[in-house]
């Protein structure tokens, strides 16, 4: 039967914190039952709390009370042990853990708690199944690693409230029931059961909130603020996740990108010891896509992509000849002494995929022999290969990669090839932090489906002073004032500078296909607040998990949420989203139709 604790048992020391300075002294300790190990005339107890283990031990010595209840002891079971901290026989000290030096000699034990066998040993969870760990996610969560994770996501928030309170922001809560506006993804919608037929939307971000902050005069706002987006996951991205949000008045770019570079600084070297060099290196988008096929590349290594088009310009190839013909380019990416590596399955496979995301095909050049081996080569003259091979830098033991279309298709796959074989040549260095600054986005994009231009970030961006003339007659050559923070290949924070001429922001709202009606019933009351003096202003949103996962060296958000959902969005331990009860269907005045699933 399970005891009960009382105002006599005060905790004296958390496990990980007993040491030999504690030698000869009475202590009083909480925690889990790692494992139990009986000996016969002795038993050891491993007791575990978030700071760690200590041993607790019991011999011929102990109360015969206490000694038969430790033998009852399993994993899990909840304890209050009190006793007196020794030494560990010379050949008994464990230098794997903290308190490896010493044992508590035991006393008094309590069992708060008895525990069924755990599907799984905790310390092992690591090695079961995803399903099942998730499933009992509260077990999973015990494990040294993930507490050791969600506690340096704390460290991370802790940093970051201290650092910006010191640098004159508010913390300000944004509502989490707001209007639907359109932010690039599916919004989650909230039934309301007073206004029949109108819901509310859970906030993609603070976005439209913190900006009107900032008409109010509060000058600089922040907010550890929950965001929600109904979108497919992947490692990075969750449907619900935390970003430090903040907005700044009377700023330009740089100061919002030098706040933002401080609080890194000053998160690095207090959470991790690491120091990071200011400032960041800038990069524009164009030149990001140029050079890495990406808006968010990973500079920690090279293979850089190459523009071969000059050098090719003659060729008979009927590939290069038709991209070039067609407005587009030919370029490749170089993989040094990867020849042996990349067979020829191997290259058919990166090809596969290359095809998946939108190439038609990839040609390429493998030198593992003398001669090299060039999947064209019967289009090119000797001195025309040797002419690919001296612009591309190549040496014997390399293999080059060719896209030719497009750029909008060349430069992001040979960007995800890029990514592919850094990681299965093992290229990337460990242990390094590589931050840059994208800068100078498209301001819009064109959506084939819907033939019209869609703001690649949101439409409170302020574009560029000398790209304003071309709103409405080229809107393809609009760069915004927008920058995003990268590291080591994973976004982190996005921001603007805001539009806050509602004149100007009543155009960009034209340019994007919007009615005056449109702009009323989404944006109105948006548009009405910048009639009465609006700031220039700025700001930002940073991924706390994204950077959490990082600091963390995980490969995963999973790693760094407490309880998280998987691939279909569901959570498995509570199993929800589940189905509503009938009568709250029906005073929300929704009827949920049965369809039938389309075959394949």
């Amino acid at each position: 039967m399970a005891e009960f604790l009382t105002e006599q048992d005060k905790r004296t020391h958390y496990c990980g914190q007993i040491s030999s300075a504690d030698v000869g002294n009475e202590v009083c300790v909480m925690g889990w039952a790692q494992r139990q190990r009986d000996l016969g005339a002795l038993i050891f107890i491993d007791l575990r709390d978030r700071t760690g283990i200590v041993q607790l031990a019991f011999d011929t010595e102990s109360d015969k009370e206490i000694f038969d209840k430790a033998f009852t002891v399993r994993a899990e079971f909840v304890l209050v042990a009190k006793g007196v901290v020794r030494r560990r026989g010379e050949g008994a000290i464990n230098k794997n853990i903290p308190t490896g030096e010493v044992e508590i000699f035991v006393k008094e034990l309590k069992i708060l708690s008895a525990a069924q066998t755990p599907p799984f040993e905790v310390s092992d969870s690591k090695k079961v199944k995803d399903e099942t760990a998730l499933k009992y996610r509260y077990l999973d969560l015990k494990r040294p690693e993930l507490q050791k994770n969600i506690k340096m996501r704390h460290d991370i928030a802790r940093v970051a409230r201290e650092y910006y309170y010191e640098n004159g922001f508010y913390e300000i809560e944004t509502p989490m029931m707001i209007k639907s506006t359109p932010e690039g993804a599916r919004d989650y919608l909230i039934p309301s059961r007073v206004h029949k037929g109108s819901f509310y939307a859970l906030p993609q971000s603070p976005q439209i909130y913190k900006q009107l902050l900032m008409l109010s005069g509060f000058d600089r706002y922040i907010q550890i603020a929950r965001c929600f987006r109904d979108e497919d996951l992947r490692a990075d991205r969750q449907p619900e996740f935390t970003q430090i949000d903040l907005e700044m008045s009377f700023a330009t770019q740089e100061d919002v990108m030098g706040v933002n570079e401080g609080f890194i600084a000053r998160v690095f070297k207090e959470v991790l010891g690491v120091e990071i060099t200011l400032p960041m290196q800038r990069m524009t988008f164009t030149d990001a896509m140029n050079r890495f096929g990406s808006d968010k590349p990973d500079t920690r290594y090279g293979m850089e992509i190459n523009d071969l088009s000059e050098v090719v310009k003659n060729s008979t190839f009927p590939v290069f000849a038709q991209a070039l013909e067609n407005g587009g380019s030919v370029r490749a990416i170089v993989a040094k002494n990867a020849a042996a590596t990349l067979t020829r399955k191997e290259i058919d496979k990166l090809i596969e995929h290359a095809k998946g995301i939108g190439a038609k095909g990839i040609a390429y050049i493998r030198w593992q022999d003398e001669a090299p081996n060039c999947s064209f080569g019967k289009f090119l003259t000797p001195e025309e290969l040797d002419a690919i091979t001296a612009a591309l830098g190549m040496e014997k033991g390399d293999v080059a990669l060719f896209c030719a279309d497009k750029n909008k298709v060349v430069l992001p796959v040979l960007g995800a090839l890029r990514t592919i074989l850094a990681k299965k040549l093992d290229i990337i260095p460990q242990g390094k932090y590589n931050f840059l600054w994208i800068t100078e986005f498209p301001f819009f994009e064109w959506n084939e489906e819907t033939e019209h231009w869609d703001a690649m970030h949101h439409p409170f961006t302020m574009p560029l002073d000398e790209c304003l003339p071309y709103l409405e007659s080229d809107p393809g050559k609009v760069r915004a004032k927008c920058y995003d923070m990268v590291l080591n290949g994973t976004e982190l924070l996005s921001g603007s500078i805001r539009i806050t001429d509602w004149q100007l922001q009543e155009k960009m709202f034209k340019t994007l296909g919007l009615t005056p009606e449109d702009i009323e019933r989404k944006f109105g009351f948006l548009v009405e607040a910048y009639k009465y003096g609006a700031p220039p202003h700025g700001g930002s949103g940073m991924g706390l998990d994204r950077l959490a996962m990082i600091m963390c060296g995980a490969d995963t958000l999973r790693d760094v949420v407490a309880f998280p959902k998987v691939q279909n969005a569901s959570e498995l331990m509570s199993q929800c989203p589940s189905p509503a009860e009938p009568a709250d269907l029906e005073a929300l005045g929704i009827a949920v139709v049965a369809t039938e699933s389309k075959p394949e």
